[in-house]
């Protein structure tokens, strides 16, 4: 585990000092019929999935975390959990990921997933004090490494309502000329409660118009940060074919809402190598792929 330099004028990183949560192991299967549902649930092409392989986003469909309700917090998220800092009055966002495949991940297989804290690092942001921990998913089916995630989550100390105003977009947004791969979305409030029972997210600014308002600030319900993720993923796994995804990374910059309009697009380099991704609305999220070589 690493640690910024600056930690010492960094009120929060003493909570972090010291804290190693041991590797957790878990095994689970990236089941067709979850992908197929996935699909289902944000109108994508299901008939991809007929070679076996899992695209780069699939298993997030598996390796899900059931507590009990009674262990929920306030804003439906786990009150705690193996990998959460020991920090007082702690909020949690998910900030990005990077996904590599070493070789392809096969539906319906045995997955042996192996989890750890990879680093921690406190920053100082415009919102105030926060720790970046970066959590490291390695995934292996038959002793072979498939996939490897590194999960980047934002946690602050804030026991209050909401640290900045966030607003809707207001102004139609339109494909870039340069784009070669282009689609235009909304996602209405029955796919956002779909889409978090898909992947047992109980965050009530997804579902709970109220709370989203009224305790978060939000103009409205919150589209995952995940599900624009898997539409910018898709996008480039239509175009290139899911076995040749050889790493995808994307970072959250802007929530968006309910009933939104915003454009997923993409751009490939010339050589077919590597290319672009963004969700623009209210610059929403961005996204880098890179292809396996032929």
């Amino acid at each position: 585990m690493t640690q910024n330099d600056t930690v010492e004028a960094i009120e929060l990183a003493k909570y972090a000092d010291g804290w190693t949560p041991d590797t957790v192991e878990t095994t689970d299967v990236v089941h067709l019929e979850r992908l197929v549902q996935l699909a289902r649930t944000l109108d994508l092409d299901e008939s991809r999935f007929t070679d076996g392989t899992a695209p780069i986003l699939g298993h997030w469909t598996a390796f899900q975390d059931w507590p009990p309700t009674s262990e929920l917090g306030l804003d439906g998220h786990p009150a705690e959990g193996h990998f959460y800092p020991p920090i007082p009055d702690r909020r949690r966002m998910f900030a990005g990921s990077t996904i590599t495949a070493h070789e392809d991940l096969r539906i319906d297989t045995p997955t042996l997933r192996r989890s750890s804290v990879e680093s921690v690092t406190p920053k100082r942001g415009k919102t105030g004090e926060m720790l970046f921990v970066v959590v490291r998913h390695d995934f292996e089916q038959a002793g072979r490494l498939c996939r490897t995630e590194q999960q980047q989550i934002v946690y602050r100390s804030d026991s209050g309502g909401p640290t900045r105003k966030f607003e809707k977009a207001t102004t139609q947004v339109e494909p870039s000329n340069d784009s070669n791969w282009a689609t235009t979305r909304s996602v209405p409030p029955p796919t956002l409660f779909r889409y978090s029972a898909l992947t047992a997210n109980a965050h009530r600014i997804h579902y709970d118009t109220p709370y989203a308002t009224g305790v978060e600030g939000y103009p409205g319900l919150v589209v995952h940060g995940p599900l624009l993720a898997t539409l910018m993923a898709d996008l480039v796994g239509r175009a290139w074919g899911d076995s040749r995804v050889a790493q995808f990374s994307f970072r959250l910059a802007h929530p968006l809402f309910a009933n939104e309009l915003f454009v997923v697009e993409g751009s490939a380099a010339e050589d077919g190598q590597s290319a672009v991704l963004k969700v623009t609305g209210s610059v929403a999220a961005a996204a880098s792929a890179t292809a396996v070589r032929r």
